[in-house]
């Protein structure tokens, strides 16, 4: 008898002719979760079998399986063979001293002589039995239920609970895309549902040092790194628009700063995605949320993009949902930090709610727009996560 993982995968099921396209990309990105574990990884169907891994070290190796997309469920099981004594063997390690329970079965060697309800009736009466009046069966609502899964080749699994996983698709089946990344609680939470959907996603941050202190893009390091534990590692890349935002300031409506401002992200992060082969723009927006966040404001902005689609996987959230997926993703507490981003920097007393693009392109015939972009590549920093 010894320890096993059970890992089963989601949405995979459904891929049918290219499912092994997306468990190769499972596969590959457990064992980038994994990397620096000694453990054996075993291909059954529908599901893997960690095998042969320090016992020590089951309670960190979940926590970065659960980090995995892609994944449905995960059961820290005992293999065992498939007797019934055997199986009876490892069922009493997930009995409970009182209380009830059920046994559950399922049975995929179908040459095996009992049924599934066979099986479940049997080991139930071992532990009945066991258990010396301490236990009874309640099929309905039990305190814990032991799981027997009976395989192929004489082998059984038995375990007491099933722990979720990420779900969604495996990062990297869906192409790749640049996440416009503040020091918010939005936009890491944006990346985080776009790499549920199998997106690689890489980073984007503006910094308006010194206007902004670099413990502000720290945090945002801070964020990237945490981000990077779903998307199997990304890529920051970090720019400054302290001196596009000084002649925004000098030059244009104090109103339309923000609108002005998020034209020239826009630009910058499409050319940037462009040349490191990204298929798509990801941002934080929710609808209504800010000034900028309004329809006026969103198609200003996207009509600057010439080439790559933005996608918003927050539009439709209120904050309480967004703070919700923050916590759930680890990233809340790191996003609160009181450290400002380049946003908040001339940042108006009154910006424009609905901004006419009319009025836009009349403010910004008075910039240098490819000058003022040039500049701001020049200080383009990559970082490796």
């Amino acid at each position: 008898m010894k320890k096993v993982i059970i890992i089963r995968y989601a949405e995979i099921f459904l891929k049918k002719k290219n499912r092994g396209f997306f468990e190769r990309a499972f596969e590959n990105n457990l064992q980038r979760a994994l990397k620096g574990y000694t453990y054996e990884l075993i291909k059954q169907s529908g599901r893997y079998l960690i095998e042969n891994f320090d016992e020590y070290e089951t309670e960190e190796m979940l926590a970065k399986l659960q980090k995995v997309f892609g994944a449905h469920s995960f059961s820290v099981a005992q293999e065992t063979a498939s007797d019934l004594d055997s199986i009876f063997e490892a069922a009493k390690s997930y009995c409970q001293e009182s209380g009830t329970f059920k046994v559950d079965t399922h049975r995929g060697d179908k040459k095996y002589p009992l049924t599934s309800i066979e099986i479940s009736r049997e080991i139930g009466a071992k532990i009945l039995e066991y258990a010396k009046g301490k236990l009874k069966v309640d099929v309905h609502n039990p305190s814990f239920t032991v799981h027997v899964d009976v395989r192929d080749h004489g082998k059984a699994l038995v375990f007491g609970e099933f722990i979720d996983g990420a779900n969604g698709m495996p990062v990297g089946t869906a192409g790749k895309g640049m996440l416009l990344l503040s020091g918010g609680i939005d936009s890491p939470v944006a990346g985080y549902m776009m790499a549920k959907r199998g997106l690689k996603v890489d980073c984007l941050h503006f910094h308006s040092y010194p206007y902004t202190n670099m413990q502000a893009k720290e945090k945002v390091v801070d964020l990237a790194k945490i981000l990077s534990e779903y998307t199997c590692g990304t890529k920051l890349y970090v720019v400054s628009v302290t001196h596009i935002q000084e002649a925004i300031h000098e030059k244009c409506k104090a109103e339309l700063m923000i609108t002005l401002l998020r034209r020239f992200m826009y630009r910058i992060a499409e050319r940037q995605a462009l040349r490191i082969g990204s298929q798509c723009l990801i941002t934080g927006e929710s609808l209504g949320q800010v000034a900028s966040q309004t329809i006026e404001g969103m198609t200003s902005s996207n009509s600057v993009v010439e080439k790559l689609p933005v996608l918003r996987p927050l539009v439709g959230f209120d904050k309480n949902e967004i703070i919700e997926k923050s916590v759930k993703m680890g990233a809340y507490e790191t996003s609160i930090l009181p450290f400002e981003d380049c946003c908040t920097v001339f940042l108006p007393e009154f910006p424009a709610i609905r901004p006419k693009l009319s009025e836009i392109l009349r403010e910004e015939s008075k910039l240098d727009v490819e000058g003022l972009i040039a500049e701001a590549f020049a200080s383009l920093e990559k970082i490796e996560l």
